[in-house]
């Protein structure tokens, strides 16, 4: 059967690259008037959450897409993909070591990918079961842990990004990695799963694609219509404005752009939250669900035409390199004094990268890291697994 490569899902990633590079660069208020911006409103944890489930996506894909590999070839395949989240894990520390005010997501997502490899040789069903669950529960647990947490340990998280100085406190870099920190895996993994569901259906599919645009905006509705429902018809904002975070920090605003700085206990309302960082069960439902859709349209829009996105998909099949060089780059902007203009920022560096994919694209050139992690994984997976590309789906 003809392979091709789904440059949907790139486009997507590309989506999700742009979008937080956004969030690092420009403003999520209003400076004069405190409102959210409309960089704040439309990406502030929507990006990474986008970014996460195509991970998960790309995960089913090495491992066959909607024809999963047989048991052994999976075996390989997780030996591939546990060398590919060791290799993410070193950038990510190298990146948490510079001076820069930007949460790094990649060591968090090496972890995640770990945490995916039992799930690889799944049956579908089980896969949606499992993906549900953690979904609906692993909140609850964070919740749990986050207020024993608080009283257990001092500090119960990190200041500032993973590196190699935190495995001198392991107990706090656990606590930082899996439950208090910007992205927890124990609720993050649910993304990952919900990427892996998606990545076993036949994604070259028209009503697949559609399907995803449909169930992706129905959830993403839902969840902010039931999240509303909840705080304000059966009071649950009025109790959470008694708590001691909700008596601190400004909560009508910042439930609209990013929850992440607030300490979410003392009441269990907050689980009925769907403002973006909040890693309850209604705000991953309502960023699955965005997501579920952008993939949908990225690949109803590719599917006769599979270039017409390549300024998104070029730069979506290098986002390592790339996210890489934003991070060193912000370094150097964020020392600037005075500070720069955050607009002409932010569109240089988009220019630039998507300038750059397009080249490498057109040269058949894998971005510097991608070339070193698929090396390693295809080397780790042995001659048998040498076939296998990600993001490839069979018709």
């Amino acid at each position: 059967m003809i392979q091709r490569r789904l440059t949907g899902i790139d486009a997507a990633r590309g989506i999700a690259l742009l979008g937080m590079v956004a969030t690092h660069v420009l403003p999520l208020y209003h400076q004069e008037t405190g409102e959210p911006t409309l960089t704040g409103l439309v990406f502030s944890g929507r990006s990474s959450a986008l970014f996460a489930v195509v991970a998960g996506v790309g995960l089913a894909l090495l491992t066959g897409g909607s024809e999963p590999h047989d048991a052994r070839a999976v075996g390989r395949d997780r030996r591939g993909i546990a060398v590919r989240a060791l290799l993410i894990a070193l950038v990510g520390l190298v990146l948490g070591g510079l001076e820069t005010t930007i949460a790094v997501i990649l060591f968090h997502y090496a972890v995640l990918f770990l945490l995916a490899l039992p799930f690889l040789g799944m049956p579908l069903r089980r896969l949606a079961v499992w993906a549900g669950g953690w979904l609906l529960l692993s909140p609850v647990l964070a919740y749990l842990l986050r207020g024993w947490l608080t009283g257990a340990m001092a500090p119960s998280q990190i200041d500032g990004n993973i590196t190699w100085e935190g495995f001198g406190t392991p107990a706090v870099l656990a606590a930082d990695l899996f439950v208090t920190g910007f992205y927890p895996v124990l609720q993050w993994l649910s993304y990952i799963l919900l990427g892996l569901v998606i990545g076993r259906l036949a994604l070259t599919n028209l009503a697949v694609q559609a399907g995803l645009l449909t169930a992706g905006v129905f959830a993403a509705a839902a969840a902010k219509f039931l999240s509303a429902y909840l705080l304000g018809e059966l009071g649950g904002f009025r109790a959470l404005t008694a708590t001691e975070s909700g008596q601190r920090w400004p909560l009508a605003r910042m439930m609209e752009v990013n929850l992440s700085p607030v300490e979410q206990t003392g009441s269990w309302w907050w689980l009925a939250v769907s403002g973006p960082h909040s890693n309850t069960s209604l705000d991953m439902l309502h960023t699955a669900g965005t997501a579920a859709a952008v993939l949908g349209v990225c690949l109803l829009l590719t599917r006769a035409r599979p270039h017409l996105l390549l300024p998104l998909s070029a730069a979506g099949a290098m986002t390592l390199t790339l996210y890489s060089l934003h991070v060193w780059v912000m370094t150097i902007v964020d020392q600037q004094n005075p500070p720069l203009e955050p607009l002409p920022v932010y569109w240089i560096q988009v220019t630039f990268f998507v300038v750059l994919a397009v080249l490498f694209q057109r040269i058949e050139a894998r971005g510097p890291l991608e070339f070193v992690t698929s090396g390693a994984s295809r080397l780790a997976r042995g001659k048998a697994g040498r076939g296998a590309a990600p993001a490839r789906q069979k018709r």
